[in-house]
């Protein structure tokens, strides 16, 4: 089933901002729990992850209210991030089938800008990245059912 998530970014401190949020509305981290850099392989090519970047989250979810689901990742500046007040907030959607994936990438993104097209991740999903004409970031993430 298609789904809609808010997706945050923090410089380093995703695991403080996420425990404070489980305090606030309860419940257990979903997806697996918490994921790290240092728990997957670097992509071929890239840098070696330093030591002090391999404990900091790749990913992470919190379902919050009405079925909605937060999710966050740290965004060091050492990846090539810099988080920015009005950059550090996502929409992410997960739809139901490739080609609905695509449609809506394709819509999203004309007149603005792809910052990630679309590919097969190491971690089975369709996904990207891109801003709207109008500034509002979007990630896009299927996965098979």
């Amino acid at each position: 089933m298609a789904s809609t998530s808010t997706y945050l970014n923090f410089p380093r401190n995703t695991e403080e901002v996420f425990n404070f949020y489980k305090s606030v509305f309860g419940g257990e981290f979903s997806g697996g729990g918490i994921a790290r850099f240092g728990d997957f392989p670097s992509p071929e090519g890239a840098p070696a992850i330093a030591e002090a970047d391999k404990k900091l989250i790749m990913h992470i979810e919190l379902p919050i209210l009405g079925g909605h689901i937060l999710m966050g990742s740290d965004a060091p500046e050492s990846f090539g991030f810099k988080v920015n007040q009005g950059n550090n907030i996502q929409i992410l959607l997960d739809p139901d089938t490739k080609e609905e994936t695509q449609r809506l990438f394709n819509a999203l993104s004309e007149g603005g800008k792809v910052t990630m097209p679309l590919q097969d991740t190491f971690w089975g999903a369709y996904h990207g990245h891109a801003t709207d004409k109008y500034g509002i970031q979007w990630m896009f993430n299927f996965t098979a059912k």
